[in-house]
C-alpha cells in the first residue's frame, strides 16, 4: 500500500513540476505552422514566365499553310525525321502543293492533304523525293533533350516532351519518336512502309490516336490555325474522304518562312521544354486547382499538356 502511495506521489509531483515549468515548445499557442505554397495554375506559371523562357521559331523549320480563310503555321522537326523534313521543304519550295487540294477530313482523326488524283495523273515531283523510307522514331542523343512526364504512359516505356514536342522513347531500345497528339503533322503512305515520303500529309484533328505512332512518320505540329483545319466539313466518303470534287478545300500556297518576306511572317514563340517554368506548367495541368475543379487527378498524360505559343 505505501509503495503505491510512494507512485502517486510521484506522478501528481511529476505533473506539477510540468505545470510549473509551462508549456512545451511543440504546444505553443505562439507557434505558427509553415504555411503549405499553393500549387501553381497555368495563369499564374505563365505570368511569371521571362523572356528566357520563350524560343522564336526558327524560319528554316517553318511552313505556311495558306488556306483562303487563313494561315495555319507548322513547326517541323528535323531532329525527330530528318529525311522527311528535308524533302517536305523541297516540295514546298518547288510549290509541289500550289492549288492542290484537301481531299480528307474525317471526324476525331484527321485532316489530310495532297493530289487527290490517282497515281497515274498525280502533279509529279521535280526536285524532291516521291516516297522516303519510314522515319518511325530516332536513336535518343544529346541532340534530343527529354523532360519526362511525371507520369506513366500506356504507349510507351516514357513520356514526355522534348524541343517544343511531345515525345516518347524507349530507353531500352534507345529510341525516341514523336507521339500522335492533337495537331501533330504526319506522312501518309500505303502498306509499304516506304511508300510515304511527303506528297500527302495529315494533321490530327481528334483525340490522340496513339496507335499511330512508329506507324507513320511524325516530324511536326500545327502552333497556330488548327480550327482552319478542325473545323472542315468531314467527308462523307470512306474514311473522310470527299465523294465529289467540289467539296474539296483549295490550297492556295505552301511555303517555309524563312522565304516569306520578313514582314510578312508571322513571329510566333513556344514555351521552352526544357525550363522549370515547362516543369511547373506541367504540375499545374497535373493537378489542376482553378474554380470548377472538384477533384484534382494528380496525374497527366503527354497529350494534355498543350505547349504555350504566342
Amino acid at each position: 500500500m505505501r509503495r503505491a502511495a510512494l507512485v502517486m506521489h510521484m506522478i501528481v509531483g511529476s505533473l506539477a513540476a510540468a505545470a510549473h515549468a509551462g508549456p512545451s515548445p511543440q504546444a505553443s499557442p505562439s507557434a505558427t505552422p509553415a504555411s503549405t505554397p499553393a500549387p501553381p495554375t497555368t495563369a499564374s506559371v505563365m505570368a511569371a514566365a521571362t523572356a528566357a523562357d520563350w524560343r522564336p521559331l526558327d524560319p528554316e523549320n517553318t511552313l505556311y499553310l495558306e488556306l483562303s480563310t487563313g494561315r495555319v503555321i507548322i513547326e517541323i522537326a528535323p531532329a525527330f525525321a530528318p529525311n522527311h523534313a528535308a524533302n517536305v521543304k523541297a516540295l514546298v519550295r518547288e510549290g509541289y502543293f500550289d492549288g492542290l487540294t484537301i481531299n480528307r477530313v474525317q471526324d476525331n482523326y484527321v485532316v489530310q492533304w495532297g493530289d487527290a488524283n490517282e497515281r497515274a495523273a498525280r502533279r509529279p515531283v521535280k526536285t524532291a523525293k516521291e516516297t522516303l523510307p519510314g522515319e518511325f522514331d530516332q536513336a535518343m542523343s544529346a541532340a534530343i533533350p527529354f523532360t519526362p512526364s511525371p507520369d506513366g504512359d500506356v504507349y510507351a516505356a516514357e513520356a514526355g516532351w522534348s524541343l517544343g514536342f511531345p515525345a516518347a522513347r524507349d530507353p531500352r531500345t534507345g529510341r525516341t519518336w514523336i507521339p500522335y497528339c492533337y495537331g501533330v503533322l504526319g506522312t501518309a503512305r500505303g502498306a509499304a512502309t516506304d511508300s510515304g515520303g511527303g506528297p500527302q500529309l495529315f494533321v490530327i484533328i481528334g483525340h490522340s490516336p496513339r496507335h499511330l505512332d512508329r506507324n507513320y512518320t511524325a516530324f511536326g505540329r500545327v502552333l497556330k490555325g488548327i480550327e482552319l483545319l478542325s473545323t472542315l466539313p468531314r467527308g462523307s466518303g470512306g474514311l473522310g474522304f470527299y465523294e465529289k470534287a467540289e467539296q474539296r478545300v483549295p490550297i492556295q500556297r505552301v511555303r517555309v518562312a524563312a522565304d516569306v518576306p520578313e514582314a510578312e511572317r508571322t513571329p510566333l514563340q513556344v514555351l521552352r521544354t526544357d525550363t522549370a517554368t515547362f516543369k511547373s506548367l506541367v504540375m499545374a495541368r497535373r493537378t489542376r486547382t482553378e474554380p470548377g475543379f472538384q477533384y484534382p487527378v494528380g496525374r497527366i498524360e503527354v497529350c494534355n499538356v498543350p505547349i504555350p505559343v504566342k
